[in-house]
């Protein structure tokens, strides 16, 4: 082959690639206008779809198909996007439907998000977002019970909660004398009233079940860490010939601590006065009970006791009463 021949294969092939470059940057700049159908290979996913199904939104993959954007094409015509393929057929389904199943796990929903974000589908964003908060909405009606195990635990859980606090302290078998007739009922009353209770202020006040104390029924109420007030339920009743155990259901003024303690719900406790009216309250009574104040720093700690002991053994009518305080 000649010199010339030579140079002019090599000036050939220059030519033939810098056309190749030039339609290629050309190809790159006009997107994919003209086209039909697109081969998109999403982080080694592979999908095949039109140019109408991701123009359906305003999105990434729309500015993709018109051209404002720049993409990467292989050789073999598919369009690369550097982003993980595991939910992108979601995203696809989405375009072409309007409406597409969500994943049920947390984690999952969050990474769909995150690609409806990232290729700016709008629709899809607020189908996730939408999801999200309706199991927000479920997780909150779900009333969960911490147990005590500790008085450790018990310690740490009341430091560090910003809520309000009830405890109610529960342990039929810790008594060594009998029960009255009614105690039965009464025990099971005040679970009952717990029980009523969370589910009211669910979300507002942390609500603790003890069963390994030393109480046999009484309510504990605390707010920003300290104990504000104590409802004992149980009290002896001295019978003819033995001690019995009987447990009260002061349910009204329960009911009343708990509504209290309200006042310490988001630190409004720490206002002006806020403490001050709870701490000042007067010794009055109700059911039988007597209030207590002990001082434990500079505030007081209103426990209601039942002390009203009974002398006789509640086994029938017309038998003499005895109070004996």
């Amino acid at each position: 082959m000649s010199a010339e021949a030579s140079a002019g294969s090599h000036a050939a092939d220059s030519a033939q690639s810098s056309a190749a470059c030039q339609n290629t940057e050309e190809h790159r700049s006009q997107g994919l206008l003209g086209s039909k159908y697109v081969k998109l290979n999403v982080g080694g996913s592979l999908h095949y779809t039109t140019v109408q199904t991701l123009s359906k939104e305003e999105s990434l993959l729309q500015s993709i198909c018109n051209g404002a954007t720049e993409v990467n094409i292989d050789s073999e015509g598919w369009v690369v996007l550097d982003r993980s393929g595991r939910h992108f057929s979601l995203v696809l389904n989405f375009l072409r439907d309007g409406s597409v199943p969500l994943p049920e796990d947390r984690r999952e929903l969050d990474e769909v998000l995150k690609e409806a974000q990232y290729y700016r589908v709008q629709g899809l964003v607020q189908h996730c977002l939408n999801a999200m908060q309706k199991q927000k909405d479920v997780f909150e009606t779900v009333c969960r019970i911490p147990m005590i195990t500790s008085a450790k635990e018990e310690q740490r859980m009341i430091a560090t909660c910003r809520k309000p606090v009830v405890k109610l302290q529960n342990n039929r078998g810790n008594n060594k004398y009998s029960y009255t007739s009614n105690s039965d009922d009464n025990l099971l009353k005040n679970i009952e009233l717990f029980d009523k209770l969370v589910l009211r202020f669910n979300g507002r006040v942390l609500f603790v079940k003890d069963v390994l104390g030393d109480e046999i029924c009484c309510w504990s109420f605390y707010g920003e860490g300290r104990k504000i007030a104590e409802v004992c339920c149980t009290s002896i009743v001295y019978a003819t010939e033995k001690k019995q155990t009987k447990v009260e259901f002061p349910e009204a003024r329960i009911f009343e601590e708990t509504l209290n303690i309200l006042i310490y719900e988001n630190n409004r406790g720490s206002g002006p006065g806020g403490l001050h009216l709870l701490d000042s309250r007067g010794a009055g009574s109700s059911l039988g009970s007597e209030e207590e104040g002990a001082v434990g720093g500079d505030r007081r700690v209103r426990r209601i006791h039942v002390r009203r002991h009974i002398m006789h053994d509640e086994r029938g009518h017309g038998q003499q009463t005895v109070y004996k305080d």
